[in-house]
């Protein structure tokens, strides 16, 4: 039986299953991605792969609504954020498009010593393959696949079990937009399978947006056949407030960093550290906030807070927080489960030593934490293994670049929140992955930089 399912989580129904992909299916796909590397991509330019790119971009527009109700089924995103998931994902190829020559062109090397030149020219490694996840399902994928197709790498591109049916549809908008078979190639292969891939000397890198456990498993085989790998794992990305002028804004951006994507992002802000002053205050009214955050229907207009992914996430979520409890923390409001659908809630008094304190929680749980003062937020928001994003609150500008400075995380975002763009890097340090996507180093992990030396 395959693994490959569309279960819709807000009502338990199996909408679909999708055959796993046979090992004879899957030599011929490795053997087809790299001979369209050898052909394809080697014979046209990077013009021509960006006009195809920004074909992707324009069927992703034109094709919104039916991508967006395909993953509400899929894993419960309220439709609106779909919507402008797949609205992101177009810009993200757009980008990808428009600064593609800007981005691969030859980097020319100051001489130190002797006559002529040198120079950096940027060209493609071969196969690679994506192994992506559930919660930003067109997202993840252009991020990784936007710069490597204009780049010339051509992709295996292995989705989360339960999005077979939007991976199939970014194999269809490749297809129509033009690439070659080969090119891009959807592919549900099993956790035995991927082994197999990495390991084959056809396949010269592997990009995993995952959990800690995936990754570690990913670049142990990686390691072991000598592959490059980029890996964007979890987060516990604190949102630190040391001052504001406007209370209920800020705690409507805290608000928002918590609940969106139903609370399941690696860069969505978990760990909440508030100065002494305004801890009170802010507990009050971002309690009331999250409290407030209605469950509803994903497929319905209006929703804020759909149901989790599916019924494992639930179980994990729900164990999480009954654990926090016994170990200590206090449960201030929600930490209920009806079916899938998980209420918002918020612990407080999370103590050092406790699981809740150096774990990740995958949902709309929030930890509320009070300090003493800057240096004591910093220490706090730095004592994760995690080092994802961040968020920092105040109105002291040499204060918010202090504070950024001292954080451990790789990105820090200061009195603002989802304000992720295509041109900007993504990715962590610590336990939360290596390497960056999207911007110009994103197009910057899968290439061989030749140096060229001219007499």
């Amino acid at each position: 039986m395959s693994d490959y399912a569309v279960i819709n989580p807000a009502t338990g129904e199996t909408v679909k299953t999708y055959p796993t992909i046979t090992d004879v299916e899957l030599d011929a796909a490795i053997a087809a991605a790299d001979e369209a590397h050898r052909t394809w991509s080697r014979s046209t330019t990077i013009e021509e792969r960006a006009a195809l790119i920004r074909r992707v971009s324009e069927l992703h527009l034109e094709r919104r609504q039916e991508l967006a109700e395909i993953i509400v089924r899929e894993m419960g995103k309220p439709l609106e954020q779909a919507l402008g998931e797949v609205d992101f994902s177009a810009d993200i190829y757009a980008y990808y498009a428009d600064n593609a020559a800007d981005l691969l062109k030859d980097e020319a090397i100051n001489l130190l010593a002797g006559e002529g030149s040198a120079l950096i020219r940027r060209s493609s490694l071969g196969v690679l393959l994506g192994i992506m996840p559930w919660n930003f399902p067109y997202y993840q994928v252009a991020r990784f696949a936007g710069p490597n197709l204009i780049i010339g790498n051509t992709i295996l591109l292995k989705h989360a079990e339960q999005c077979p049916e939007s991976a199939a549809a970014i194999g269809q908008i490749m297809h129509d937009a033009g690439f070659p078979a080969g090119a891009y190639t959807n592919i549900y292969a099993s956790h035995e399978q991927i082994a197999t891939i990495i390991a084959d000397k056809r396949v010269q890198g592997v990009s995993l947006t995952g959990s800690e456990r995936a990754g570690a498993a990913i670049a142990e085989i990686a390691g072991r056949n000598l592959k490059k790998v980029v890996l964007e794992l979890g987060g516990s990305d604190p949102f630190i407030l040391l001052s504001t002028d406007d209370l209920d804004a800020t705690v409507g951006a805290a608000a928002f960093a918590r609940l969106d994507n139903n609370g399941q992002a690696c860069n969505a802000a978990k760990r909440f550290i508030v100065v002494e002053e305004l801890y009170e205050p802010f507990l009050e009214k971002f309690t009331a906030a999250i409290a407030g955050a209605e469950l509803g229907d994903p497929s319905k207009d209006g929703t804020v807070l759909g149901p989790l992914s599916s019924s494992k996430a639930t179980a994990t979520l729900v164990e999480q927080v009954q654990r926090a409890v016994a170990q200590g923390a206090t449960l201030v409001t929600g930490g209920t489960a009806d079916g899938n659908y998980y209420a918002g809630t918020v612990l407080t008094d999370v103590q050092p030593g406790s699981d809740a304190f150096h774990e990740e929680f995958f949902g709309p749980v929030a930890q509320v934490f009070r300090v003493a003062d800057e240096a004591a937020a910093i220490a706090l928001a730095n004592d994760t293994p995690f080092g994802l994003g961040s968020y920092v609150f105040t109105t002291d500008p040499e204060q918010a670049l202090r504070v950024a400075d001292g954080i451990e995380a790789g990105m820090v975002f200061i009195n603002l929140v989802g304000a992720d763009g295509a041109e900007l890097p993504f990715g962590g340090v610590k336990r939360s992955g290596s390497g960056r996507e999207l911007g110009r180093f994103g197009a910057d992990e899968f290439v061989n930089k030749k140096m060229i030396r001219i007499g």
